[in-house]
């Protein structure tokens, strides 16, 4: 026992200027995110001012704005990134189930060219999209960026599944063929419930894509289905930056995607661990 003890002690020795160095490099992380907050809560004229006025009087007034005006962005926000995360879990998976459980003809060929689809910058692609649902009569619908956002996320997903798919154990597949179940419910029933944790991590991802895209938001949106991004750089007008307002506003933009994260921390976690051991 005596020996255990020791060793212990040993351990928590050797790590403790790790810990001190973790600790500053997660203070040197979240120090901006703090100094935004704070600045938050200042006027203008003190968030503005040089040297910063790190104790100037607080006001609760932009929040309050921000809160009150974000509503319509982030319900737009959260259709896109929702719908258009729950379209690429469905493709994904028997996607992924085709090219690591029951692998099609060159399975790798398939997933190389599914990945190429992103050497191409977006900003490439930005008129061709802009065009195509302009004659579809799509521009500022909520529609049209779930679908390209769908698009967009898909070939990530599909990896990511791919490599969670490809280690489960096959058998499993093979006695449920055996027993007579069919394609869908062998996904839904078998595969899903035992890949949850890399398809929550898949999702997640996914999702915060989605929801922090601006490009496309801001060429394929105006008013109706402008999203929680183009509502953030709103404060920055011709007539100056509004620091303490837009710094409201980035936190509440913020706080679906941080709330999501720390909800599904265990299942990411988890899920981005899963083949790691073999």
């Amino acid at each position: 026992m005596s020996s255990i003890s020791k060793a212990a002690r040993r351990r928590r020795g050797e790590g403790g200027p790790l810990g001190v160095v973790a600790w500053i490099v997660a203070i040197i992380f979240i120090a901006p995110v703090l100094w935004m907050i704070l600045t938050g809560f200042h006027s203008e004229v003190n968030a503005a001012s040089n040297p910063p006025a790190l104790f100037a009087p607080l006001i609760l007034s932009n929040y309050a704005k921000a809160f009150a005006n974000a509503g319509p962005y982030l319900l737009n926000s959260l259709m896109a990134a929702g719908f258009s995360t729950i379209l690429v879990v469905v493709l994904a998976l028997p996607m992924a189930y085709a090219t690591a459980i029951k692998p099609i003809e060159n399975p790798r060929g398939v997933l190389q060219w599914i990945l190429s689809t992103k050497f191409l910058p977006l900003i490439a692609a930005l008129v061709p999209v802009f065009i195509t649902f302009k004659q579809l009569g799509m521009l500022d619908n909520i529609w049209a960026l779930i679908i390209f956002y769908t698009g967009l996320n898909l070939p990530i997903a599909v990896w990511m599944c791919h490599s969670f798919l490809a280690d489960l154990p096959p058998d499993i597949m093979a006695a449920a063929e055996v027993d007579g179940a069919s394609l869908p419910t062998i996904l839904v029933r078998i595969v899903f419930p035992l890949s949850a944790p890399g398809v929550a991590a898949t999702a997640l991802i996914c999702f915060i894509f989605a929801w922090n895209e601006f490009l496309f938001a801001l060429n394929l949106t105006a008013t109706t289905a402008a999203t929680a991004p183009l509502y953030l750089v709103s404060w920055i007008t011709s007539e100056g930056l509004f620091l303490a307002q837009l710094s409201a506003t980035a936190i509440v933009v913020s706080l679906p995607v941080v709330l999501a994260g720390c909800i599904a921390q265990d299942r990411l976690v988890q899920g981005l661990s899963l083949g790691a051991v073999k």
